[in-house]
Parts: C-alpha cells; sequence; structure tokens
C-alpha cells in the first residue's frame, strides 16, 4: 500500500469507483451460494482471487446504477429525481442481474411511462432493499467536505426507487462513510470512524449495528447478514472493509465470503477500500480483467475524474 500522504484524492476518487465495479465483478459469479458452499466448492476467496483466470470480469446493476449517479453528479452538480431516473434508463441492461421489480421500474423509465407510482405500488411500504446503497459511493465523493449535505443528497437518491426509511438509511450511511473516509488524513482509526458514522443513523436498527461495530477490535467483523435486504447486509459489508483496512483483496475477499449477495458486499466493501487506499491498491490481476466495453473499465475512470474535476469546481478547490 502507498503511504497515505502519496495518495490523492483524485486517486481515492477513481479507487472508490473501480474498487466498487471490481468487487461487483468478483463477487457476481458467487451470488446465491452459501458461504460454507463458495469455500467447499472453489476453495478459500483469497486463493479464487489470486487465481483468477484470464476471462475478463464483468460488473453487474450494483456498478451500473454508481454510473448512474456518478454521471448524473458530473452532469448536473446535484441529484434531482428526473434527471437520476433519467441516466439510470439511458444505462440500462436487463442482463445486468437487476430484480424483477427493478426492472419493471426501469422498462417504465426507458418507455417514457410514469415510474413513480410504480414505485410505491411495487414495494408497499417501500423498498428496504440494499440497491439505494450499493450505488451510493459517488454521492460520498462529490460532496465529501459537506457531511450534511452527503446526507441530504444521499437520501434524494434513494428515494428516486426507495422509499422506506432502512433503505434510505442505508444509502446515507453508505455514502457518509465515504466521505469520512476523504476527509481522513491521519491513519485509519475505526472506533473515530464509527463514532462519527452513527451520527448519520436515523433508524433503531442501522444506530444499533453501528455501535455494535464500533466496539470490534482491530482485524475482528460482524454479520448482521448478507442478504438483499439493506439491515441485513449494509453494516456487515463496511465491518469487512473495517477488519481490513490496508487491504484490498482481503476486504472484498471477506465480503465474497459470507456468501448470498455476494456481488452487493464486495461492491460495496470495495468502494470503501478503494475510497480509502486509492487506486493503486487494486491489484493490477483484477483491474486489469475488467470488462473495458462501452462502459467498461476506462469510461468508469474518466468518469471518477471527471467527478473530482467537478467536485474541485464546486467546492472552489482545484484538483490535486
Amino acid at each position: 500500500m502507498a503511504d497515505a500522504g502519496e495518495i490523492t484524492t483524485q486517486d481515492r476518487f477513481r479507487g472508490c469507483l473501480l474498487g466498487l465495479a471490481v468487487g461487483d465483478a468478483v463477487g457476481a459469479p458467487f451470488e446465491g451460494l452459501t458461504g460454507e458452499t463458495i469455500y467447499r466448492s472453489f476453495g478459500p476467496v483469497d486463493r479464487i482471487i489470486a487465481d483468477l483466470n484470464d476471462e475478463v470480469i464483468n460488473y453487474t446493476d450494483d456498478t451500473q446504477m454508481a454510473l448512474g449517479v456518478a454521471e448524473c453528479l458530473v452532469e448536473y452538480g446535484c441529484i434531482a429525481a428526473d434527471e437520476l431516473a433519467e441516466r439510470f434508463a439511458t444505462n440500462y441492461e436487463a442482463g445486468r442481474g437487476y430484480g424483477s421489480g427493478m426492472q419493471k421500474i426501469l422498462n417504465a423509465m426507458v418507455m417514457g411511462k410514469e415510474w413513480k407510482p410504480l414505485v410505491e405500488s411495487l414495494f408497499p411500504g417501500g423498498s428496504w432493499g440494499n440497491g439505494a446503497a450499493m450505488r451510493v459511493a459517488p454521492v460520498g465523493l462529490a460532496f465529501c467536505h459537506d457531511p450534511a449535505r452527503v446526507r441530504e443528497e444521499a437520501a434524494r437518491s434513494a428515494r428516486v426507487t426507495h422509499l422506506h426509511p432502512l433503505g434510505v438509511d442505508a444509502a446515507v450511511i453508505l455514502a457518509s462513510a465515504v466521505s469520512i473516509l476523504l476527509r481522513q488524513d491521519s491513519p485509519f482509526d475505526s472506533k473515530a470512524f464509527y463514532a462519527e458514522l452513527l451520527e448519520s443513523a436515523e433508524t433503531e436498527e442501522f444506530q444499533w449495528q453501528l455501535r455494535t461495530a464500533g466496539r470490534l477490535e482491530a482485524q475482528e467483523m460482524i454479520s448482521f447478514g448478507s442478504c438483499l435486504a439493506a439491515h441485513r447486509s449494509v453494516t456487515t459489508a463496511i465491518t469487512c472493509f473495517t477488519a481490513w483496512p490496508d487491504s484490498y483483496e482481503k476486504t472484498i475477499g471477506r465480503a465474497i465470503s459470507m456468501g448470498d449477495d455476494t456481488d452487493t458486499l464486495a461492491a460495496i466493501a470495495g468502494a470503501l477500500s478503494g475510497a480509502h487506499l486509492g487506486i493503486k491498491a487494486i491489484p493490477p490481476n483484477l483491474l486489469s480483467r475488467l470488462e473495458n466495453g462501452k462502459m467498461g473499465r476506462d469510461h468508469l475512470d474518466k468518469t471518477a475524474m471527471a467527478l473530482h474535476e467537478r467536485w474541485s469546481n464546486l467546492d472552489g478547490e482545484k484538483p490535486d
């Protein structure tokens, strides 16, 4: 790992978005399997990561929607529901593994139909899935020096598709986690990290989880679940990072070893690791295998750099 003083803010922006995509792509083939099945059938995850063959690894809806958030921020400088929905519709590729409910919403967006009532009707009371959290990292980057703005924009981004308090809270917490990592100048302190992160939690469920996680010692983690429910995966993914803050490989490996929603767990954990360590911490054997088509590796990288330039202009600061 490079010395923390040598990691520029632009490195962190690039590391966050590409760290999300690589984690997503590495974790995708194991989605739906239990941790025990992954270990028994494929071996230890660290060996799986080290021994990846030369085949291209492809990201899922997690990265595609995060890319939409980043592109919206680059173009408009903020989150607005209609503009973000338009970006989701433009980027939408059904084969990326979207859930059935999200596909219905996105199909309506693509066809120019009224999609907001559909969001409400498909998920009575609002979706409490982790979909809003998996895509929100760019918000934490764009407004990293304004914690209140991070929370506001993250909540706005979530409510395009997720209206349940848990779904919204998960997005706010994850964006806040990214912003905290961008603001840190000293070596990582997990207890200070969780103490600050707790200030962003609105729901009792997440408040309890973050307090519990804040009591962990170095290289300890705890599972609150690994399924698609936001309160059964998002804090778990965060602890995968805080247990191994100096290793991207160990962070996403631990997330994948949890089983179940492996792509989202590894995407979230990978985004945090990349935001903390920068792009150079992502192993070349992983980054070089990430798909590189029209919206692939190079486009993700350019979008991260464009977001960094936009953030610098908005904040009145010059890029690194």
